[in-house]
């Protein structure tokens, strides 16, 4: 129906209130009217209009041209006012036959237009009760200021609700177009990029025509990849997706497998462990030659988030880090296993020479929010 609904209904309800408002002063002065059966017939007008105007509540309804007749009718009921109400009451700030029943076009101006619509009919109004009453008073001056501030609310209002239903139509849709991914990337994460892998896995152990193809498989896993991949859209305030961090490595020799579901970590925690693991795939890059290849796991457990990086290099030596370290080779030490450990987690590397390397770094997941 629309955010605006409501504000267009409760417009329908001022106008019957005003009217039953216009009906008690016309029983209450009709004696001193000059002509009460017309004060009565403009009043049976008025009836016969609210009721029409109900129509404002299907958006069809809302033309310009309904808008426009709605202007004309209440500066008729208005100047019919100077054949009923005598000119010494007028001129004196007595009550016109609408009284208040003629902000409705003001307000109804204004939602369909915004403030500038509803000024227009509230300076048209004002002009036609300060003809009515023939000279500038208090009464008119504080009649058309309020019709003025009525249009201007209702018009900066009508502005706010329609774009809250735009963005909320917004995130409608991007909720569905991000379900709709997800649906779609655990099935093809579950099926076609795990074949994939395969083949490009077993390509490269049988070589020749077969290795070819399997790098073919390989390229074509990773651009699908990132046709099924993760936006930034998950992401709350303050937390960034760890799978979004570790994607920017995926290439045709690194296979980044994550969940289908965002891995969310603070932001400045998941950048730490997405650097932590970059590192990793440098060493791949210095120590395992052109040819060497890597794999990227991200797994999320209830209380902890678990990134593997494993290659098919020529592994390590025992005693190699020790030496390292010693003679002041610090990458492993602190671009891996100090910012893990900063972060309250564990780095375990396993290998042998001709076995490749695997390197698990563990962190524990903090509560969000």
């Amino acid at each position: 129906m629309g955010l605006q609904a409501p504000l267009w209904r409760a417009v329908t309800v001022f106008r019957g209130a005003a009217l039953v408002y216009a009906i008690v002063l016309m029983l209450a002065g009709s004696r001193e009217h000059t002509r009460p059966w017309l004060g009565w017939t403009v009043l049976a007008a008025m009836v016969a209009w609210t009721a029409v105007t109900v129509r404002y509540h299907d958006p069809a309804g809302r033309r310009w041209t309904w808008l426009t007749a709605d202007l004309a009718v209440t500066l008729t009921c208005l100047l019919a006012s100077m054949l009923v109400v005598p000119a010494e009451r007028l001129a004196a700030g007595g009550a016109t036959l609408p009284m208040a029943w003629v902000a409705g076009v003001v307000l109804v101006w204004a939602l369909r237009g915004g403030r500038r619509a509803g000024g227009i009919a509230a300076l048209i109004v004002g002009a036609a009760d300060l003809f009515l009453r023939g000279a500038v008073t208090s009464a008119t001056v504080n009649g058309t200021v309020l019709l003025l501030l009525a249009g201007g609310v209702m018009g900066y209002v009508s502005r706010l609700t329609d774009d809250a239903e735009t963005r909320l139509q917004r995130a409608v849709e991007l909720e569905a177009a991000t379900r709709e991914r997800e649906r779609l990337a655990r099935g093809i994460h579950d099926s076609v990029l795990q074949v994939l892998a395969l083949v490009q896995r077993r390509g490269t152990e049988l070589g020749g025509e077969a290795a070819e193809l399997g790098r073919l498989a390989g390229e074509q896993e990773a651009v699908l990849r990132s046709l099924v991949g993760v936006h930034d859209t998950a992401a709350a305030a303050g937390t960034a997706d760890l799978r979004l961090l570790l994607g920017r490595y995926g290439s045709p020799r690194v296979t980044v497998s994550s969940p289908a579901t965002p891995v969310l970590l603070p932001a400045a925690m998941a950048a730490e462990v997405a650097a932590a693991a970059g590192s990793a795939l440098d060493n791949v890059a210095v120590h395992g030659g052109p040819a060497a290849r890597a794999w990227v796991l991200v797994e999320q457990e209830p209380d902890a988030v678990t990134v593997s990086i494993r290659d098919d290099g020529p592994g390590i030596a025992p005693g190699r880090l020790a030496e390292a370290a010693a003679s002041g080779r610090l990458g492993v030490a602190q671009s891996i296993q100090g910012r893990i450990r900063d972060l309250g987690g564990t780095v375990a590397i396993t290998g042998g020479p001709g076995q490749g390397t695997e390197v698990e770094l563990r962190v524990p997941l903090p509560r969000l929010g």
